[in-house]
Parts: structure tokens; sequence; C-alpha cells
């Protein structure tokens, strides 16, 4: 599958946020638009897209006739909700070395509400994958993907389902997950999903409830995530618009 190269903006942006962790800005303050551009010799109109983007993640604030500045409470966020991400990735972010576990993989009819959320018609077969990530032997994100079999171009085995589903779907699908559309859940978990997670039945948990659709806006993949926000917590910044 073809990777598209980060944009010189999210480059120049990676490596602010990167100086901006390491805390090599004195006191806090960002050199101004025009200082940035010549120390890493690129236009001031990247930089201040990629300042644009860092202000956005919350990164930074900028205060009128002060200039810009580090915000401390906005690197607390490790994990952007609206973004897409591996949940190895998210685990990395928050201090785990994670792990992954293939729990089954499994071919089944879709169920009547994922055919209608997939828009498929008929009796159509799908490759059900259940996924466990841990740090060291502690689970922490229980996983389901649902993939219409007929997608999978590609011979695989179980073991394949540890790369992220993103990756899965590019290789052996040949599709391009562009988005996820998404509900934020509260449940009480279920023995599936309790028992995995090595939590008691009953246990209130915040889950994730996605369809999946490729650049043509078509969907592609249904998938549930469950975590325990014990272990790992998610965090938004709110502004006033």
């Amino acid at each position: 599958m073809l990777k598209r190269a980060p944009s010189l903006s999210e480059q120049v942006k990676s490596h602010l946020k990167q100086q901006i962790v390491n805390e090599e800005f004195a006191a806090g303050r960002i050199p101004s638009e025009t200082e940035l551009a010549e120390a890493l010799g690129v236009s001031r109109t990247t930089v201040r897209d990629a300042l644009g983007r860092l202000e956005s993640e919350g990164v930074i604030f900028r205060k009128q006739g002060a200039g810009t500045f580090v915000n401390k409470p906005g690197l607390q966020i490790k994990t952007r909700l609206e973004e897409m991400w591996s949940y190895a990735a998210v685990l990395e972010a928050h201090g785990y070395t994670p792990s992954t576990q293939i729990l089954s993989v499994q071919r089944q009819p879709a169920a009547a509400d994922v055919a209608a959320d997939l828009e498929l018609a008929g009796v159509v077969e799908m490759v059900v994958v259940r996924k466990l990530f841990l740090e060291d032997d502690q689970p922490v994100i229980l996983t389901e993907n649902q993939i219409p079999a007929h997608l999978i171009q590609t011979p695989f085995q179980d073991d394949d389902f540890c790369l992220p589903v993103y990756l899965f779907l590019g290789e052996y699908c040949r599709q391009r997950l562009a988005y996820y559309m998404s509900d934020i859940v509260p449940i009480l978990a279920a023995p599936e999903i309790a028992g995995p997670l090595h939590l008691p039945v009953d246990t209130p948990l915040i889950s994730f409830a996605e369809t999946g659709y490729n650049e043509d806006n078509q969907p592609i993949l249904k998938a549930h995530s469950y975590f325990r926000d014990d272990l790992l917590r998610l965090r938004l910044i709110r502004r006033q618009v």
C-alpha cells in the first residue's frame, strides 16, 4: 500500500512538539515565526500552519501582545480523540510497554444492525476479530472488528490481525480507512467483555462504537472498543467558540 509522506507543515509541527516535550524553549516561550522559519529553513507560512495545528491541539497558546507559549495542561493530552491511532501507540504514549493478543478470528453472517450500518444486502459473511491490548500481563483495551469477507483479497493468517486494523485493510483488502464515525457509549460490561478485561461483570466502561469508511465514503468496517479507564484515561480540551 502506498503511504502518504507527512506534509512539511506536519513535519515542522512534530519537530516543534518534540522540542516542547523536551522543554527546549526557555520559560516556555515559543520564538517568533520569523525566528523559527530561519532556524528550520522553511517559510513563515509553513511555520504559521504548524503553530496553528499545535494551538488547535492545545499544546501552545497565544497571548495578545506577549507572544506564544507552551500550554502545560495541554501536554497532558496523550491521545486526540478526533484522530485515528493504533492502540499500541496509545499505550506507548501513556508510558506502557504494549503487547497484542488475538482472542479469536471467526467467520459468521452479518447481524442485521451490522449489515444495515455497512449497507450490505442479503446474507454476507463477516470476518470477526476479537483482540486484546495489554500492558505486561494486564489487559487494557478489548476490540472487536468486523470486516466483510468479500473485501479481503489476500490470504491471511490469524496473526496478521496483530496489525492495526487500518494497516490490515490497506495490505489485505486494498482499502484505505479514511475516517470513522464514532459513538462514545457508556456500558456495563457483559461477561464476554468483562472476562477478557479481568473485570467484574457489570463494571461501568467507556466504549467506542464505530463505522469505518474508505476514501469513497463507503462503509467497510464495524468496530467496537472497550477501555479500562482505571488504567487508560482519555482526555480532551473543550473550548468556547
